[in-house]
């Protein structure tokens, strides 16, 4: 049977990268990988710490280097995600990691953009663009970015913030983001993953932004707790992601469930699913099984997906998806 529909709106693109699409991209571009092959280099994904998955995620990186590049990348995480049940993306992405390198914004842009556009054809999957800031780089090199996609800006829907986020609060990138909201963009932002509650609130009451990504230690919080239930901010949450990086022991002690209990709009991700152990749909099930969440619950998650959306520009779309949930039948027992 069909899998359930959703909508995913926490993913990196570059997070996306498989060890078999690394090491074809290497070939063409002539980059050599310190690695003997596609299961050595799968085995470097079992990192143990934050800062070995940057080490490895910005390595593989060098990779990228044309728009023929980017649209393969995006056009195999389009294809993954379509199986899974995705009928909505909004995708992440990250210029300065590779401006850094030497690769043009326009190059990234456009690559991804050509596969976005016909992500609808090809793949039933209607899709958004999301710049994000490197939040462990300057607030200038974040506005200098930003002024150089401007002749892109057709292609991009909205910016966010990532990287790492201890000692980076939100309100470091102020400026930008004010700047960011003139263009018409739209904000999200990492906040409470590895950074405290207070960097919710900043992101909320500083940069403005319209949902938080990951949000998980807002529990620590009831305070704000209550004000993201009042003001239904969405949670973008990664619970494969949150194990692999220790903000959890275990996916049984993951508070998703606490979460929905409190009434919070949280949806869940996969965020970088080829160096996480699976893609949304495999979350989809993981957190079903570990949790013992039951089939409305699973439902209620898949609504949430489409409604913490940014596809308010275009509502029968939205009303589709959702009527789509809403009359899923779910298999076996």
């Amino acid at each position: 049977m069909p899998p359930l529909p959703k909508a995913e709106l926490h993913l990196h693109i570059e997070g996306t990268l498989e060890p078999e699409l690394a090491f074809d991209l290497a070939a063409r571009n002539g980059v050599a990988l310190p690695y003997t092959g596609t299961e050595d280099l799968r085995k470097a994904y079992l990192f143990t710490d934050l800062q070995s998955f940057f080490d490895l995620y910005y390595e593989l990186m060098a990779v990228l280097r044309t728009a023929e590049d980017f649209t393969e990348l995006a056009d195999a995480y389009l294809a993954r995600a379509a199986a899974q049940g995705v009928r909505h993306a909004e995708i992440f992405f990250d210029p300065q990691a590779h401006t850094a390198r030497g690769v043009p914004i326009g190059t990234v842009v456009e690559g991804l953009a050509h596969a976005l556009d016909r992500a609808d054809e090809r793949h039933g999957v209607s899709t958004q663009l999301i710049m994000c800031f490197l939040r462990d780089r300057s607030a200038d090199s974040a506005m200098a970015t930003l002024d150089a996609a401007k002749p892109y800006l057709h292609h991009i829907s909205g910016v966010g913030l990532d990287s790492a986020e201890a000692g980076n609060p939100p309100a470091k990138f102020r400026e930008v983001y004010a700047a960011a909201e003139s263009l018409g963009l739209r904000k999200v932002a990492h906040a409470g993953a590895e950074g405290p509650p207070a960097y919710i609130r900043e992101a909320l009451d500083i940069l403005g932004v319209e949902r938080v990504d990951h949000g998980l230690r807002a529990m620590e919080d009831p305070e704000l707790v209550q004000r993201l239930v009042r003001e239904r901010v969405p949670l973008t949450v990664c619970p494969l992601s949150n194990v692999r990086l220790r903000a959890v022991d275990t996916l049984e002690d993951h508070p998703l469930r606490a979460m929905m209990d409190a009434g919070l709009l949280v949806t869940v991700n996969s965020d970088d699913p080829a160096y996480f152990g699976g893609y949304v749909g495999d979350t989809f099930h993981a957190v079903r099984e570990a949790l013992g969440l039951d089939r409305e619950q699973m439902r209620q998650l898949a609504r949430n997906s489409f409604e913490a959306s940014f596809l308010d520009h275009d509502e029968p779309r939205r009303r589709r998806y959702l009527d789509a949930v809403d009359t899923y039948e779910f298999g076996g027992s």
